[in-house]
């Protein structure tokens, strides 16, 4: 028994050894890494008025998904910033040209995080329109456990947090619990409830994420941040985001600096303008077609 507890005790000792060394030379030269993480929502198509759509519809929209549900993004960081950024891939040809292709103009750019100056900013496109988010990095009052799992060949902690849900964060967009009228005809045959009447966001969600000491730098994919060790994979509602590959000092530095085109604007303001949206294209679908063309 008092052999099997030093081993216990040695396997969570080691990475916080591992952790001391790689902080002191971190801090004694100019250091660079680079991590790989593969991103993957689920989506219920049930939610979005599947439920009367046969499985060979649903396979087919499931797989002309498959481009913005299932992405590579690249995390480049030293020991204070950090830029991430989804890898760039060539899209086939006529992908994107389906009935969920509105998503699309939801694309987020570069994102850039300073830890040092608590400074976010995010290059993000919107329907058409160059945005720059400049805003304060976001907090999170992680609880850190003592359960361990390992990822790679790096131990790693787990640390769990509540998260606020943004206006703009589709993938957390779920059916309404308490209606069940997606898709169904009013009585006079001549309105149709629109889907997204049926949809609504979480005002939160809990965060699980894993990470290791042995890289110690506050740095993780997407907003999250603030842990005593590089965040290797994450659990926010229905995407997880896991590192797959991890390189130190590559040969080839990347330029970690900010994106500096496009309006500017804070968190706040660019989740009112995506609400504004929203509401303009419920109208819209609503009136059939009536006030297309406003801006």
């Amino acid at each position: 028994m008092e052999s099997k507890q030093k081993q216990l005790n040695m396997k969570h000792i080691l990475p916080l050894i591992i952790a001391m060394t790689m902080g002191i030379l971190i801090q004694a030269q100019d250091f660079q890494g680079v991590a790989y993480y593969q991103s993957k929502t689920s989506m219920d198509m049930g939610e979005f008025g599947g439920r009367q759509m046969s499985p060979e519809m649903k396979k087919r929209i499931a797989e002309n998904m498959k481009s913005m549900l299932e992405k590579t993004y690249i995390l480049a960081f030293n020991q204070s910033e950090s830029v991430f950024s989804e890898e760039e891939v060539l899209e086939a040809p006529g992908s994107g040209r389906n009935w969920m292709s509105w998503m699309n103009n939801y694309s987020a750019g570069p994102q850039y995080k300073n830890i040092k100056e608590s400074q976010l900013v995010q290059d993000q496109e919107f329907f058409g329109k160059q945005f720059l988010i400049n805003d304060s990095l976001q907090s999170f009052e992680w609880q850190m456990g003592t359960e361990t799992r390992q990822i790679g060949s790096y131990l790693c902690f787990k640390a769990t947090a509540v998260k606020k849900v943004a206006d703009s964060d589709w993938a957390s967009m779920r059916r309404r619990t308490n209606r069940d009228q997606t898709n169904k005809v009013d009585a006079d045959s001549t309105k149709t409830t629109v889907v997204s009447d049926d949809l609504e966001m979480p005002k939160e969600v809990i965060v699980t994420a894993w990470y290791t000491p042995q890289i110690p730098v506050s740095h993780g994919p997407g907003e999250f941040w603030g842990l005593p060790g590089l965040i290797l994979e994450v659990q926010n509602d229905r995407t997880t985001i896991l590192c797959s590959k991890i390189v130190m000092n590559p040969a080839q530095k990347s330029k970690i600096q900010a994106p500096t085109k496009g309006q500017k604007v804070t968190r706040s303001e660019y989740d009112d303008i995506v609400k504004k949206k929203t509401e303009e294209m419920r109208d819209m679908y609503r009136g059939g077609g009536r006030g297309r063309g406003r801006n």
